[in-house]
C-alpha cells in the first residue's frame, strides 16, 4: 500500500491509522492489503516501463544535443582550445565532456524520484534488493555506549544507515533516517525499548521510506523534520536550533541546506551524558566527502558545511551512508601529499576487508583530509581553484573550488 500523502510539500498527520481492536478490521485491513499488494506490483511494473521510457528520451535528446555541437565544432574555423591541466596530480577532464548528474538523465530522474510515486516504487524495489543481497545488513556496525546512552547504527539498503539513539535508562528510542522499517524495527525489538521519535534528515526516500510504517506501528511516535522539504509523514516541523528532547537526550536541528532545500542535521548534546556530542549529517557530511548540490548551489552548500565546521573536533560523525573508501580514494587524487589522509585510508580498507563499518568518524579528523572541508588551505585552492576574484572575496573562491571539487568528484571513479 502506497502511502495517502496528498502533496510533497504538505504537513501532514499519519492518516487512518488501522485500529487493532477488531478482528472483523483486521480480517479485512489483511484482504484489502493483499489487493493493494498485487495492485502495486502491476504499479510497479508499469511505473519501471514508464521510467524506462522517459530516460531513454532523455538520453536521446541528450546525444542528438551533443552530436550536434559535435558537428558545430567540427565546422568552425576557430575552434576553442582546451584550457591547461589544473595541477600535475590531476587528469584534465574537459568540462564539456563532465558528466554532470543534474543534466538529461539525471535531472529528469531526480524529479521523478521526489516529486511522483515513480519514486516510492523504485525505492521499494531497492529495498527488497538489498534485503535479498544483504540478509544482516551491507556491513558490520558496533554500538557505542555513554554514560546511559547508546548509539546504535543500523546498515540499511545498499550502502545507507539509519541510527537508533537511546536513552538507557528510560528505554527510550530516537530513530534517524529510518529508510527500512523492519531492519529498524528488528533493532528496537532486541533492545527491548520504546520508539517516541523519528529524526529525518531529509525527503529523499532512501532516508525517509520507513516513516509510514513504524509511525504506525508505534501509535505515539513522533515524525520531525524541515517543513520546506516534503518529508512524508512528518507531524511536528522542526526549524533552526530547535531542539527536540526524550529522557536526557538534547538533540538540536541545524538548518543545512544544499542537498535539498530543507536538510537538517541532527546534534545530539554530550553535555547532560558527559560524553561527546554526536551529529547525524545524513547527506551533508561523509566521511571525507560532501553530498551533490541537487537543490542548492556551492554558495549554500558552503554555508551549510560551515555550519557543522563551527562544531568541536571531538563531535562524531554519524553519516547517512557508507561511502568512506570512495570518498577517500577521491581526496587521494586532489592532496596526494596529505598523510591524514592516507592513515585514514589504510585504516579504513582494512575494515572494509573485513566488511566492517567505518563511522563514526570525528569533525578534528574530517578536518585534517576531507577535502570539502579544507576550501580554506592554500595548497588545495592553487591546485584547483580560481583564486580570489577581483574583490578578493574569500568566501566566493572558497565556494568556487567547492564547485570545482564536486565536479571533479561526480567523474571520479575510485581504482
Amino acid at each position: 500500500m502506497l502511502p495517502t500523502t496528498p502533496s510533497w510539500g504538505s504537513r501532514t498527520q499519519p492518516s487512518s491509522l488501522p485500529s487493532s481492536s477488531s478482528s472483523s478490521s483486521k480480517s479485512t485491513s489483511s484482504i484489502s492489503w493483499a489487493r493493494s499488494s498485487a495492485l502495486g506490483r502491476g504499479l510497479e511494473d508499469g511505473a519501471r516501463e514508464a521510467v524506462r521510457g522517459i530516460l531513454a528520451g532523455a538520453t536521446a535528446n541528450k546525444a542528438s544535443h551533443n552530436r550536434t555541437r559535435a558537428l558545430q565544432s567540427h565546422s568552425s574555423p576557430e575552434g576553442k582550445e582546451e584550457p591547461e591541466p589544473l595541477s600535475p596530480e590531476l587528469e584534465y577532464i574537459p568540462r564539456k565532456r563532465g558528466k554532470n548528474p543534474m543534466k538529461a538523465v539525471g535531472l529528469a530522474w531526480y524529479s521523478l524520484y521526489t516529486r511522483t510515486w515513480l519514486g516510492y516504487l523504485f525505492y521499494r524495489q531497492q529495498l527488497r534488493r538489498a534485503r535479498n543481497r544483504y540478509p544482516k545488513g551491507h556491513s558490520k556496525t558496533q554500538p557505542r555506549l555513554f554514560n546511559g546512552v547508546k548509539v546504535l547504527p543500523i546498515p540499511v539498503l545498499s550502502d545507507n544507515y539509519s541510527y537508533l539513539i537511546i536513552d538507557t535508562q528510560a528505554q527510550l528510542a530516537v530513530a534517524v533516517d529510518p529508510s527500512d522499517p523492519r531492519a529498524v524495527q528488528a533493532s528496537i525489538e532486541k533492545e527491548g525499548v520504546t520508539l517516541v521519535a523519528i529524526l529525518c534528515t531529509h525527503k529523499h526516500w532512501d532516508h525517509s521510506g520507513g516513516n509510514r510504517d513504524l509511525s504506525r506501528r508505534h501509535r505515539d511516535c513522533r515524525v520531525y523534520g524541515s517543513p520546506q522539504d516534503g518529508i512524508p509523514y512528518l507531524t511536528h516541523p522542526l526549524c533552526h536550533q530547535d531542539v527536540v528532547s526524550v529522557g536526557r537526550l538534547q538533540i538540536r536541528a541545524l538548518a543545512t541546506p544544499g542537498h535539498t532545500q530543507g536538510h537538517l542535521v541532527y546534534l545530539l548534546d554530550g553535555e547532560p551524558y558527559k560524553g561527546p556530542s554526536c551529529l547525524f549529517s545524513g547527506d551533508l557530511l561523509f566521511l571525507s566527502g560532501c553530498g551533490r548540490t541537487f537543490e542548492g548551489n556551492a554558495e549554500t552548500m558552503l554555508s551549510s558545511l560551515d555550519t557543522v565546521l563551527g562544531l568541536g573536533d571531538d563531535t562524531l560523525l554519524w553519516p547517512g551512508h557508507e561511502y568512506a573508501e570512495e570518498n577517500l580514494g577521491f581526496a587521494g587524487v586532489v592532496e596526494p601529499e596529505n598523510l591524514a589522509r592516507e592513515r585514514k585510508m589504510q585504516w579504513v580498507q582494512r575494515q572494509r576487508l573485513e566488511r566492517k563499518g567505518t563511522c563514526p568518524s570525528t569533525l578534528g579528523e574530517e578536518r585534517s583530509y576531507n577535502p570539502f572541508l579544507r576550501t580554506h588551505c592554500l595548497a588545495l585552492q592553487e591546485a584547483l581553484g580560481p583564486g580570489p576574484g577581483p574583490t578578493g572575496d574569500d568566501d566566493c573562491s572558497r565556494a568556487q573550488l567547492l564547485e570545482e571539487l564536486r565536479r571533479l568528484k561526480d567523474m571520479h571513479k575510485s581504482k
